[in-house]
């Protein structure tokens, strides 16, 4: 509810009690079986999405000389091109699709959820990373790091918030608005709409970028991760502070296996033409960088998710300052169940997920159901909105800046507007 009281804004701004959960008493909730792991019941999973992607492909490629007069009737010859169009563009949606759940299974692996063989796991993550275009150990190692330190303002490795300093705003005007962000001046609220607001053209160009480029700039220029590491830190460069010495060989052989998938590429593209290699591999690993971009976003970044500096930050907190969503689930039950199966039930157990990696996606449903029973008294939020581009243009307009002082701070949006504030349980 927004109040006007003569030219300063104020809001009634939800509570957001932080939480004094011990791990130990989150993971005791977890039945035991559900952090078992098997080799065979993981591979079948591997199996199943080259099979569906393999299905998609013959079935495509069976339809396409039948979209032709000889076959079928249809009222003008520019309908054949945009029904040929159509089998395509189907056929890379749902490629991409399962091949997010292909990134998936290798994600699993690094988290050595896969089996209970650190060898065999490495193994089978290095290929299906490498496959879809991720130096495996290089973002195993920094992603390990972002599970320590989840929403944690100096040590998370992405989606870091920007403070008010580093854009350069102007300092926080005592008197004509307040650090949680519930009071508002109006002059205040333009002086900052001007400096941050967005277009609607210009919020769209920007939500194009960051779901088409998100990923790839994230490796090679770690773009929106750590703000304290310097230029040139990059998931391809040993030398970055994400890394230490030892980790050198395997950052190594990371940048080894991706230069021969990119060559495997080129030399697809000499032989095949770029046309074939865009449609069949190219434009499908475009839609898997979308769904990993709008899916990780979405589970770290919302007005209602605190994040937290070093005096105020816990393993535990950290974990639970991340959001479950339905992939999809704008879009209909039917397309709910399919995001959910294609992608191994990422987005829908992701707080579960931080809570306990080791956990394969399989387990997850019923360690996750155990989990928001033993929090569901805490009044944590754990539910976000569906996974869908409109809800990324949603959030990227709400979350624009974080203040630099506070403990627990929470996103402002381009009037210096937060929806939530925290409450500690001794009161402050």
């Amino acid at each position: 509810m927004v109040q006007k009281i003569t030219s300063v804004t104020t809001v009634e701004q939800g509570v957001y009690p932080v939480p004094d959960i011990p791990i130990k008493e989150l993971l005791g909730a977890i039945p035991s079986h559900c952090f078992e792991r098997s080799l065979l019941r993981s591979s079948t999973y591997i199996f199943w999405d080259f099979f569906v992607i393999g299905c998609i492909y013959k079935g495509s490629a069976a339809l396409d000389p039948l979209i032709d007069p000889r076959y079928i009737y249809l009222p003008h010859p520019l309908v054949y091109t945009v029904l040929r169009f159509s089998l395509w563009a189907l056929y890379t949606f749902g490629t991409g699709l399962f091949g997010m759940g292909i990134w998936v299974l290798g994600h699993e692996c690094g988290h050595q959820a896969f089996s209970n063989s650190k060898i065999v796991n490495n193994i089978v993550g290095f290929i299906l990373h490498t496959s879809v275009g991720v130096p495996y150990h290089s973002w195993r190692i920094s992603h390990a790091k972002h599970h320590a330190s989840t929403s944690h303002m100096t040590q998370e490795q992405a989606y870091v918030p920007h403070t008010r300093s580093e854009l350069n705003l102007p300092p926080l005007k005592q008197g004509q608005e307040d650090l949680l962000g519930s009071r508002v001046s109006d002059v205040v609220r333009r002086e900052l709409y001007d400096a941050l607001g967005d277009s609607p053209l210009g919020a769209i160009t920007t939500t194009i970028f960051y779901l088409l480029a998100g990923w790839p700039a994230y490796l090679l220029f770690n773009t929106s991760g750590q703000k304290r590491y310097p230029i040139g830190t990059s998931h391809f460069n040993p030398s970055s502070p994400m890394y230490a010495p030892r980790d050198c060989n395997q950052v190594v052989i990371s940048t080894i296996g991706i230069a021969a998938w990119a060559s495997c590429i080129a030399t697809a593209i000499h032989y095949k033409g770029f046309a074939t290699v865009a449609v069949i591999y190219l434009i499908p690993y475009l839609w898997i960088h979308q769904w990993l971009v709008l899916i990780t976003f979405l589970q770290h970044t919302d007005p209602i998710l605190p994040h937290y500096r070093a005096a105020a930050f816990t393993f535990s907190r950290g974990a639970l300052s991340t959001l479950d969503r339905s992939l999809m689930g704008d879009c209909g039950s039917i397309m709910a169940w399919l995001g959910a199966h294609a992608t191994h039930g990422l987005a829908e157990t992701h707080v579960l997920h931080h809570v306990c990696s080791k956990i394969p996606h399989y387990h997850a449903w019923e360690a996750s159901a155990a989990l928001k029973e033993k929090i569901a008294g805490y009044g944590l939020p754990h539910e976000g909105r569906p996974i869908g581009w409109c809800e990324f243009y949603r959030v990227l307009k709400e979350c624009k800046f974080v203040e630099d002082e506070g403990d627990v701070v929470f996103f402002k949006n381009a009037e210096g507007i937060a929806v939530m504030r925290p409450a500690f349980h001794d009161g402050t």
